[in-house]
């Protein structure tokens, strides 16, 4: 079995060099940290995390907990922790609440609490007051990526302002009856994040003196099929529709992008839409966006984590993470007000 020693004679590094390379430790150059990497990896190089353990007292592994496992957000985050983790030498361990109906007992009392990790990252989930002093008495290290909750260290943008600058762009263009969609995760476990985009939606319209029309607000879920039947829903109300709409979500923008094509209306002619989040999918889409980095998150908050155990300072709270706005071509200016539009009308 290839061992410190072999991937050491390979790179002409020392033994003490090649194993703070696998760690991931910041006192080793990006560069050496690379060729070690590609170099246990050719060789076939297994970090032996029980070894570890015993040396250290700990499992040598980080708990990732997800309310479900088939959001691209949650894909991208847990990207940027493996990515981190297998760099030094430790497991990652998925907890998948699997939604709406998912068996938290299970995952706090008798998972978790058995002390299989050293630490856990926690993807939109807000902790009731029980589950969190459970963590507490076990003194895990604990951080929230995408979303905030009370109690518990946060990474992640901050909503609010990106609901703020996804409507502010519509206004901006010349919007003033502009639709959301937003409303509580599917899976009944995302309350926080959604919650935040819809107050700066609203902040963005009072900020700009147009009234929100509680008609125009519409749930879409998060998901693709969510935002199709929201988009729907606001192109069957009576009355004049809007021309611009603010999902919470790409992927429910998505959905509207499809549900507005299905009625024959164009982007950004008749409908202007803007998502959250920078999936890959909105470039091919067309889709503007206020972009964010989930796999950074996820990197940034293993980092901390990883620093942590290894006794290198404890981070109490953190900047908001950075995110842009990405202009493309499902936003313009609103056409000129048809006359019909006036009319009361039954899509």
């Amino acid at each position: 079995m290839t061992g410190i020693q072999e991937i050491a004679r390979a790179t002409g590094l020392s033994k003490s060099t090649v194993s703070r390379a696998l760690r991931g430790l910041p006192s080793v150059s990006e560069t050496t940290t690379r060729s070690v990497q590609r170099t246990a990896e050719r060789l076939g190089y297994i970090p032996s995390s029980s070894a570890a353990g015993l040396a250290t007292g700990r499992t040598r592994a980080i708990g990732v907990l997800v309310p479900v496992i088939d959001r691209w957000f949650y894909v991208k985050v847990l990207e940027g922790i493996d990515a981190q983790l297998r760099a030094a030498g430790y497991d990652l361990i998925l907890y998948n609440l699997g939604g709406r109906g998912g068996d938290r007992e299970r995952v706090f009392h008798r998972s978790i609490l058995r002390k299989r990790v050293d630490a856990l990252v926690v993807l939109c989930l807000v902790f009731d007051p029980g589950e969190r002093e459970q963590l507490q008495a076990m003194e895990y290290p604990v951080i929230v990526v995408g979303g905030p909750g009370p109690g518990v260290r946060h990474m992640g943008i901050d909503d609010r302002k990106a609901g703020f600058a996804a409507t502010s762009h519509l206004i901006e263009l010349g919007h003033t009856a502009i639709a959301h969609i937003g409303g509580e995760d599917e899976s009944g476990l995302n309350a926080a994040v959604p919650l935040e985009r819809r107050e700066g939606f609203i902040a963005a319209l009072a900020a700009a003196r147009i009234e929100a029309r509680d008609e125009w607000i519409v749930n879409g879920g998060f998901v693709f099929e969510g935002g199709y039947r929201a988009m729907k829903e606001l192109l069957s109300k009576p009355g004049p529709r809007p021309t611009a709409v603010f999902a919470a979500s790409d992927e429910m923008a998505f959905g509207a992008l499809a549900a507005i094509a299905q009625e024959g209306l164009s982007v950004p002619g008749d409908i202007s839409v803007i998502g959250v989040d920078g999936h890959q999918n909105g470039e091919v889409l067309g889709l503007t966006t206020i972009r964010q980095n989930p796999y950074q998150q996820g990197v940034d908050a293993t980092r901390v984590l990883l620093a942590e155990l290894e006794g290198r300072g404890h981070t109490e709270s953190f900047e908001p993470a950075p995110f842009d706005l990405v202009r493309r071509r499902s936003t313009g200016a609103p056409r000129p007000l048809d006359p019909e539009d006036s009319l009361d009308r039954v899509r």
